[in-house]
């Protein structure tokens, strides 16, 4: 680890050093064994105005409390302990088994939701991380810095903070003539002086877990909110002779809570720019930015483009030298090499290396497209499979099918694949080519090599090198056209 040591002013006028730390050339991680970490995610968020519960808002596609979770894995903590409330099953089911979770079946405060997590750490006696459940902007390197500032100054508890212009809204630090911290004073209970105070607390401490668990019963509800203040250990800590800490960390945005739409909504444009910004260093080429939305696990390979207007979402990987967008959306799909995906919709299917999608494909799921194959302008594909090199050009519908390698499906095609009870499937040999605005119903088999009749419906197998003429016989009037004009005009039928 490296850093350097810079002097800020407190509001009082106070000086006070910080290290501000940085990984280098390996992920950041704390000793798991030795670091544990509560999360505070069982408030209602009664600003959210949803019935959701507020940790499970998405930003950039992951719930703000699982990006909290994560990031505290990164760092180092086994299992982080998630206290849940107000939707609990709800956050338990989303996150699933790879976290703890304790019960805080009332909300009386953040004081008394750390103490729901007691069980799990009876017999932890190193620190513990304290976090809420609303800050999805953490990363794995902020609870690193805090866990070093905490270790090095031997503290009790240290707590981190931020300055701010318009600290509005946020708990004060408040502290004493040495320029250490004292307390934390909520805005609700601050006195005018108080609350002219800029240095702010954003909520993530860290505790030694035996201290904490020891000072919660006995905190009292004594104020404007008639609620357990976590804040409140801070000076029973001082009080009992405990060392307390602040890391103060110079970009606010990185601890910035959530507490309604809007607040959701530049967190998610910040994570989005955090993200966009990621690619881009690793060789990514980035169309207009403020129209480009990559999900947290989506993986894209050097040389790729992502046009504008482009949407990547959940488990997508897009491989090397590809061009994507504009106006398209992929989600949990795999994309191979150099494919052109040109908007279009594509969820969970797999596109192999050197194919062309759209403009205005719509690939569904369990769609798998094999190296050179093309789904064309309004194609749309599911459950089906193109072998290498088939094409499905223009105007076409492809379910419950496989196609053979080089075969051409012309435009209008569509496979019956339903009768109002079953699915049936299509199965088209290599090599064949399907005339335009044909109709295969499905159960059928189109042999290799086999030709089908533009205009065709086709309803038995078709056997290899066959053709197959599935159309009423063309009969041609002559002057009729005139005949039925000059009936239609004199009003007789």
């Amino acid at each position: 680890m490296s850093g350097d040591f810079i002097a800020l002013v407190h509001p009082k006028g106070a000086k006070c050093s910080v290290r501000f730390l940085t990984t280098v050339g390996q992920e950041p991680q704390m000793n798991s064994s030795s670091i544990a970490g509560i999360i505070l995610a069982a408030g209602k968020g009664t600003r959210m105005k949803s019935e959701l519960p507020k940790g499970l808002h998405r930003v950039c596609g992951i719930p703000m409390v699982e990006h909290v979770a994560r990031a505290m894995k990164a760092a180092g903590v086994e299992r982080p302990i998630i206290v849940i409330g107000h939707g609990g099953d709800l956050i338990r089911e989303a996150l699933g088994e790879s976290y703890d979770y304790a019960w805080q079946h009332e909300q009386l405060g953040t004081g008394h939701a750390a103490l729901m997590a007691k069980d799990f750490l009876v017999d932890h006696k190193g620190p513990v991380i304290v976090a809420a459940g609303d800050t999805p902007l953490l990363q794995a390197e902020t609870f690193v810095e805090l866990c070093e500032a905490h270790q090095s100054a031997k503290a009790t508890v240290t707590l981190s903070t931020s300055i701010l212009e318009d600290p509005k809204g946020y708990g004060r630090i408040v502290r004493d003539d040495m320029g250490n911290p004292a307390k934390i004073v909520e805005e609700k209970d601050a006195s005018p002086e108080e609350k002219a105070i800029r240095e702010i607390n954003v909520a993530l401490y860290c505790f030694d877990c035996p201290t904490l668990f020891s000072i919660l019963p006995s905190l009292s509800n004594t104020n404007a909110q008639g609620e357990y203040y976590l804040t409140d250990v801070l000076e029973v800590v001082k009080n009992q002779g405990g060392v307390l800490a602040a890391k103060i960390f110079d970009d606010p945005e990185i601890t910035v809570g959530v507490n309604d739409r809007w607040q959701l909504a530049l967190a998610d444009r910040e994570m989005r720019l955090r993200i966009l910004k990621k690619h881009a260093l690793n060789g990514v080429t980035l169309g207009n930015i403020d129209t480009i939305s990559i999900g947290v696990d989506v993986t894209i390979g050097p040389d790729t483009v992502i046009d504008s207007a482009t949407l990547l979402v959940g488990s997508t990987s897009i491989g090397s030298g590809c061009k994507i967008g504009p106006y398209t959306r992929i989600e949990n799909s795999s994309i191979g090499d150099r494919s052109s995906i040109i908007a279009s919709y594509v969820d969970r299917a797999v596109v192999g290396s050197e194919v062309w999608v759209g403009p205005y494909a719509h690939l569904r799921p369990k769609a798998n497209l094999a190296d050179g194959s093309k789904a064309g302008n309004f194609v749309e594909i599911k459950n089906a499979n193109l072998g290498p090199g088939a094409k499905v050009n223009h105007l076409s519908y492809i379910g419950d099918a496989t196609v053979g390698e080089e075969t051409n499906i012309g435009a209008g095609t569509i496979t019956c694949n339903y009768d109002g009870y079953h699915k049936h499937q299509t199965q088209i040999g290599a090599n064949a080519f399907i005339g335009s605005h044909s109709t295969l119903v499905a159960p059928v088999r189109i042999g290799t090599g086999a030709i089908v009749a533009a205009g065709s419906v086709i309803t038995h197998d078709v056997p290899d090198e066959a053709g197959a003429f599935g159309r009423a016989r063309q009969e041609t009037k002559e002057g009729w056209a005139a005949r039925w004009r000059k009936i239609k005009k004199s009003g007789s039928c």
